[in-house]
Order: structure tokens, then sequence, then C-alpha cells
């Protein structure tokens, strides 16, 4: 089942139908432990609904916030190290791999995120900018995965990599988070063969293209929520993104018009352009 917002409301897709959402707000829905139920039990209630335009979905978030996880894959892992050995710093993300509680970070709200479709942004400072595709979890306000979206993690890795303590410079500003096309409200866990793949285009020319699965992703996604709900609390539930483990070589950098497609089967994809 899947969960469209929409700018008069939401969507509820089943079975390829789709049924236009009843009086619930967004924050009500996303704060609820029983999504899943609540949904499959509200559809003989609402009136179907024409499939939406892809240029008609709005960012899934109204008031949660968007968390990030870093470090969670190898490659990332290798990455960091290379981008920040110079300041010192390569140390730490060697010892956060491996380290029991992970490195959790605040990367958005809502003014900050755009939906499908939408205009990413690279810094104005910054000189080598990358998407991070990362599948993100959807929690509720108890702290329950309740689904799943695609994120993109806007990055300024030489920002980044001039000092670890420049970190939310690096990751937090206006439109530096894309979140969609929707969320895949399911009880169940992704299988961890599930595939994530990230297309850039330039001119309508691929650029860069690369692919991972959740085999590789090296946290349990539920001991990333426990961390992140320790002493903390989003009553409106919260979205995390779990890292990302496709990497661009280091002679890439993004360019304004560049068109970056993230694609999680279950989900779909999530395309977005720089601008």
């Amino acid at each position: 089942m899947k969960l469209h917002r929409t700018p008069t409301g939401y969507l509820i897709e089943q079975n390829s139908r789709f049924y236009r959402g009843g009086a619930e707000s967004w924050d009500s829905l996303l704060s609820r432990d029983d999504l899943h139920g609540f949904l499959l039990n509200s559809l003989d209630g609402l009136a179907n609904a024409q499939e939406p335009p892809s240029d008609g979905l709005l960012a899934p978030i109204e008031s949660q916030e968007v968390w990030a996880a870093g470090v969670t894959y190898y490659r990332s892992r290798d990455a960091r190290m290379e981008e920040s050995k110079s300041a010192g710093g390569g140390d730490f993300y060697d010892r956060v791999y491996s380290a029991d509680r992970p490195e959790l970070f605040f990367k958005a709200t809502k003014h900050r995120v755009v939906g499908p479709n939408g205009k990413v942004a690279i810094r104005e400072d910054a000189s080598w900018s990358v998407p991070e595709p990362e599948l993100t979890l959807v929690i509720s306000a108890s702290g329950k995965i309740v689904g799943y979206t695609i994120g993109n993690d806007m990055s300024s890795r030489d920002i980044e990599g001039e000092n670890p303590l420049y970190l939310p410079q690096a990751k937090v500003y206006d439109r530096s988070c894309a979140l969609g096309p929707c969320i895949l409200v399911t009880p169940e866990p992704l299988a961890a063969t599930t595939e994530i793949r990230l297309e850039i285009l330039r001119a309508g020319q691929s650029e860069f293209s690369g692919a991972t699965t959740l085999q590789s992703l090296k946290r349990d996604p539920q001991s990333l929520v426990h961390y992140l709900y320790r002493n903390n609390s989003f009553p409106n539930g919260c979205f995390l993104l779990t890292g990302t483990g496709i990497v661009p070589p280091d002679s890439f950098t993004l360019h304004p018009g560049d068109e970056i497609r993230i694609t999680i089967p279950p989900i779909g994809t999530l395309t977005n352009t720089v601008g």
C-alpha cells in the first residue's frame, strides 16, 4: 500500500487503484502506530480517484523532522575517511562505523525539503556537491517503523571534508533534502535484497550511475530508531535517512540542471533537478 500527499489532501494506492483520503491530517496519519491497518480499514468508505499526475505530488512531510544516519555503509566510510584525512578527521569515521552508537544528525524541516520533480540545491560556497540516495524510514510518534520512502541527502563534501565539525553546514541548508514520491506503508521490513539505484543525467546523458542493496547496510533500521528516540520526542512522527552506499568518484560534482533519479523498486523513483 502506498500513501501519496497531494495539494488537496492524500491518496491511498492499493492494488493499482487510488482512493481519495478522508479528513485526517497528514500529521495525524504519520503519528499512528497502526497506519497500515487504519488505511486498509478505511478503503471501503473512500471514493475512487484517478491516478495522480507525477507533477502533482508533494513531499510526504508536514510537521515532521528529518534526521539522518551516517557511515552506515562501508563505501560511505571509505569516502568520508578519504575526504577528511587532510583535516585529521579520517579516523573518526572508521570508529563510528564500528561503534555501537551510530552517527545521527538533524537534516531538515519541511521548508528545506522538496518533493518529486522539485529542485534541490547546491550550496553557493561549495565546490564539491553530491546527492546521497537513501532508504528513508517513516516512524510513528512512539518510535514504530510504519513505512518507507526515498530520500536524497544533498551533501557538500568539500565543506564536510575540511573539518568534520562543519557537518551541519555541509548537510543543512534550503532545498538540501528531497523526499518521495510516496510512502510505502507496510508492517513488514523490506527484504535485504532490496536494491537502491542512482542515476545522474547531464544534458540528457548519463553522467553517473550506481547501485547497492540493503544487504550492505551495516546498521539494523530498528536499532537506528532506538538511538534516535532516546531522550527525543517526535509527536507527529519522524523521517530517518539510513545512509548511502552509493558515492560518485571524487572527480564528480553536481552541476545546475543535472537530473537526479533515485529508484527503490518497492517504492518507486524520486526524480529531482539541481537548480
